[in-house]
């Protein structure tokens, strides 16, 4: 049998509705058959009652046409003045089952097509209301762009007003910019200073090096000039005991002459003029090893001076040798401070530069002006908050799902969200889903495991994204309050 539409099933019921009623009708106008129509108020009985009335004395009962037994009458009334009836015995249920089916085919198969429908609906409608997990604990979220000042200065200009769209990098305030421009200028005066430092400083290391290296040329020339000196000594110094070797020996020859001769004067066989002259020699010849022991003893203190200067010579070769890469690397450390010097001035200068280009205030995204407190002439400090950009552009909803309704739920699913200020319907997708349950991220989360424990139903904020071109209108803000549908397949 094919499922008959809703029209039909619509017309079915009414139809059902039509015969009932009729039903009854025919009931109450055959039970107002049945009972006869009453007399005045002087008890008088209509033909059909006194009818009635001797058939129950007869003792037989007669049924009205719908098969109800009517009331009877006795012959004679009990003192009460109450009258008896007697009800026929009904058929069996299963005969009565038989005969209302038999009279009521048409509306029984109506009734039976009518309960399938209803419980195909039924079903239908459970799976709809499983397929899917909504909240109306949920709106719109976006950036909201807090744009403060990040040096201190006295507004000169504004150029926006709340609930203004702005571009961005469009400038939204200037400050005075003259005390900047004077620190600006005071910094690069101070850089082109210490450039020059680092510029007559920075030809000092190869001056050092080179000078370095003739101080030890020359001193090992010295040195060298020291050692031969040493050895002119020394050999002057043999020459000069040669010498005093050489007048002991004349002096020892002279001395025993004079003896020889000392005997011969005495014996008057030489004359006391040849006496005179030997003595003389005698005495010559040991002024002579005198003086050439003298001469070597100068000598050897001339060799002792000239080790002594060569030690001295040697000494200030190792010190040049030595403090050559000292005096290198002072020059070059001098050097490199001074190029610091420039670094940090260049640092001032960038700073100086930075702290000009803050002056000017720019959007830091595309977004609708709220929560403005600027004004021309305020003095503002850094960091404190001027206004607010909201980026309407990108935008998201979050949306507070209980604990219970997460256990389907997946990042990738379709989601409808219904606006309440729009009547319109947005459609996204389940973008991520959450790390920890509100209560848990507020500021003051509830601590379980003190006091009184009570189990309460958590919920989770998860955050759904519009698809592309879902806001090309930009018509959603922040705040708004939206009721979102996830379907679950």
């Amino acid at each position: 049998m094919p499922e008959p539409d809703y029209q039909t099933l619509s017309r079915d019921i009414q139809q059902l509705k039509d015969e009932q009623r009729r039903l009854r009708e025919e009931q109450e106008h055959l039970r107002h058959q049945g009972n006869g129509s009453n007399g005045d108020h002087n008890g008088a009985k209509s033909d059909s009652e006194q009818k009635n009335t001797q058939k129950n004395h007869e003792g037989g009962n007669e049924q009205d046409k719908n098969g109800q037994p009517q009331k009877s009458q006795g012959d004679g009334q009990k003192e009460d003045g109450e009258n008896e009836s007697k009800e026929e015995p009904k058929p069996p249920l299963k005969e009565r089952i038989r005969t209302f089916v038999r009279s009521h085919q048409k509306h029984l198969a109506i009734g039976a097509v009518a309960f399938v429908i209803l419980c195909i609906a039924g079903i239908f409608l459970l799976l709809y209301l499983r397929s899917y997990e909504s909240t109306d604990d949920a709106q719109v979220d976006g950036h909201l762009n807090a744009v403060s000042t990040r040096v201190m200065g006295t507004v000169q200009r504004v150029y926006v007003e709340d609930n203004q769209t702005v571009a961005a990098g469009q400038l939204l305030a200037e400050l005075d910019p003259r005390d900047f421009e004077t620190a600006l200028a005071q910094a690069q005066a101070n850089y082109a200073s210490a450039e020059a430092q680092w510029k007559a400083e920075n030809p000092n290391v190869p001056i050092v090096r080179t000078s370095n290296a003739s101080d030890i040329a020359t001193n090992q020339d010295s040195v060298e000039g020291a050692r031969a000196g040493v050895v002119a000594a020394e050999q002057d110094y043999q020459a000069r005991v040669a010498s005093l070797r050489q007048a002991e020996a004349n002096d020892t020859k002279a001395q025993r002459d004079l003896v020889r001769f000392h005997a011969l004067v005495d014996k008057e066989e030489i004359s006391h003029e040849q006496y005179d002259s030997y003595l003389a020699a005698a005495k010559t010849q040991a002024a002579g090893v005198v003086a050439a022991q003298a001469a070597a003893d100068a000598a050897q203190k001339i060799i002792e001076q000239r080790r002594a200067q060569l030690s001295q010579v040697q000494a200030r070769l190792k010190e040049s040798q030595q403090n050559a890469p000292r005096n290198v690397a002072i020059r070059q450390a001098s050097t490199e401070a001074r190029q610091a010097a420039v670094l940090a001035a260049r640092a001032q200068v960038d700073q100086a530069t930075l702290n000009l280009s803050y002056t000017k205030i720019y959007a830091p995204a595309a977004g609708i002006v709220t929560s403005k407190s600027l004004e021309v002439g305020q003095r503002v400090e850094p960091g404190e908050q001027l206004l607010i950009v909201s980026q309407t552009g990108d935008i998201w909803i979050t949306a507070n799902f209980k604990e219970t309704q997460l256990r389907k739920m997946r990042p990738g699913q379709s989601v409808d969200v219904s606006v309440d200020t729009f009547s319109k319907k947005y459609h996204g997708y389940v973008q991520s889903m959450p790390g920890a349950t509100g209560a848990r991220t507020s500021l003051l989360p509830p601590e379980n495991a003190t006091g009184n424990f009570v189990k309460v139903v958590q919920r989770l904020p998860v955050r759904i994204r519009l698809k592309d071109g879902e806001n090309g209108d930009q018509l959603l803000r922040p705040g708004m309050s939206v009721e979102p549908k996830v379907w679950l397949k």
